[in-house]
């Protein structure tokens, strides 16, 4: 490991939390990030040093809030950010990474070879065009778009029944009072803005759930 990957003693507690036994894995996957991913131009180069508290260990967090076993489809997943984060974290959980970049797709799947993950699938396509594909208990999102149309791309995935789990900022309930209308009519029946892991890591990670059905 290189100096800007090791983990500070907080995130170290955090990351043995969330990832247990699976935490070299987790460690193999920032690896990547650090270095074919920034070579691909999946990340920039000053994320190098926060890869761990800004990226994977406030991804990987949300799988706290998700049931045992279910399906997970993440959209516009780019560099695995959360997707790949909560197939090491959970292998009971079956992801679908949904990417249109063919050269993200080809990094996402060489990564989860490496990995031997055995629990995700990589499809090349807008969310849109996998609704026929796709029926997920979680949709999950991080900087894909604001809400007002990302609750278009995403919910119909759920097909009626499930939540919607997208990453968010400060801007997280300024951008629900903008979507409200546009998510009651694709059958949101409650949104609601969480904090995630106030307790492991220093700065919490904020999502808006929506729930389905």
């Amino acid at each position: 490991m290189t100096e800007d990957l090791s983990l500070t003693a907080e995130e170290t507690l955090a990351a043995e939390k969330i990832f247990g036994d699976r935490l070299d894995l987790a460690k193999r996957y920032v690896q990547h990030l650090a270095t074919s991913g920034i070579e691909r131009g999946l990340l920039g180069p000053r994320e190098v040093p926060r890869l761990w508290s800004r990226h994977v260990l406030n991804c990987a967090v949300i799988e706290s809030v998700m049931e045992q076993d279910v399906e997970v489809a993440d959209v516009g997943s780019g560099a695995g950010l959360p997707g790949l984060c909560l197939a090491i974290a959970r292998p009971d959980l079956k992801l679908t990474l949904i990417e249109p970049l063919e050269r993200r797709c080809i990094w996402l799947s060489e990564v989860i070879e490496d990995l031997g993950l055995d629990n995700v699938t990589v499809m090349r396509g807008r969310a849109e065009q996998m609704v026929d594909v796709v029926n997920a208990r979680y949709v999950t999102a991080r900087a894909v778009s604001a809400l007002a149309n990302l609750a278009g791309l995403t919910i119909p995935l759920l097909h009626g029944q499930g939540e919607l789990i997208a990453i968010k900022g400060r801007s997280a309930a300024e951008e629900i009072d903008k979507a409200s209308k546009a998510i009651r009519k694709l059958g949101g029946k409650e949104t609601e803005v969480l904090t995630i892991g106030e307790d492991l890591l220093p700065e919490p990670t904020t999502v808006v759930r929506i729930k389905v059905g």
